[in-house]
């Protein structure tokens, strides 16, 4: 049996396909903005499933998502009351993002725990799966991108710049001091809130990163043990693992 798996985030949707044994080879992704059933059609043309896992945080796109495939295959939306795998130690679980739902269950199958998860996308998300295990909470945070592109939608003089590691701390021009403000800075915030955390939970941590932005960030903080680009997906499979069985 293979699973179509949708990772439906704010700035893009991420495709993949999954079976018992692991993610298979097969990727898609359209800009969320674009999400609507012509777009959906295209993506999945020539593609064969039995089921259909949606992880959301958009729900205008969820709903678009959740009746263009449940006509096709049986189709179940994350969420906090869907078998996870783990338990939740959260006052509020309905207010616990799909994709941070998947992030928790793919660290604990993936690298074990208690983990912290660091998600690097539109927002930078923390997220914390005790030993138990269980989902108990974390931390939000503006992501990278929204960061540094407020300075160029707010001030006359200061562009859009390309995020990349800068050759030093000290500017030489002012792209140069953006992106060592940018990239330095939120290594500095990441340090922070990791240093924090730590000193709130007993034991070992594993510390993993995943999301657009984590090979960049990851590669000045060796507190991040390892970074795993296919962790929210593989989260998703895992699920759907249990929700299609």
């Amino acid at each position: 049996m293979a699973w179509l798996l949708i990772d439906n985030s704010n700035t893009r949707t991420k495709f993949a396909l999954g079976d018992a044994s692991g993610l298979l080879e097969w990727r898609g992704v359209i800009p969320t903005a674009e999400i609507f059933p012509a777009s959906l059609a295209e993506v999945v043309a020539g593609i064969s499933y039995d089921a259909v896992l949606i992880g959301s945080v958009v729900p205008a796109k969820a709903a678009i998502l959740e009746e263009f495939f449940a006509g096709r295959a049986p189709t179940h939306l994350l969420g906090w009351r869907s078998p996870l795998g783990i338990a939740i130690d959260y006052p509020l679980p309905q207010q616990i993002g799909a994709d941070r739902l998947a992030n928790a269950v793919g660290v604990h199958g993936r690298h074990g725990a208690p983990a912290i998860v660091i998600d690097f996308g539109t927002a930078v998300t923390f997220d914390i799966v005790s030993g138990e295990p269980a989902y108990c909470g974390g931390v939000i945070a503006p992501g990278l991108g929204a960061m540094s592109g407020y300075l160029s939608r707010k001030t006359a003089l200061l562009p859009e710049i390309e995020l990349e590691e800068p050759p030093s701390a000290i500017g030489k021009s002012t792209v140069h001091a953006m992106q060592a403000g940018a990239v330095f800075g939120y290594r500095g915030l990441v340090r922070g809130i990791l240093e924090r955390l730590r000193e709130e939970l007993p034991g070992e941590l594993k510390i993993i990163a995943t999301g657009g932005d984590a090979a960049l960030i990851a590669q000045g903080l060796p507190e991040i043990q390892q970074v795993d680009a296919e962790l929210t997906l593989d989260g998703l499979r895992r699920v759907a693992a249990r929700v299609f069985s």
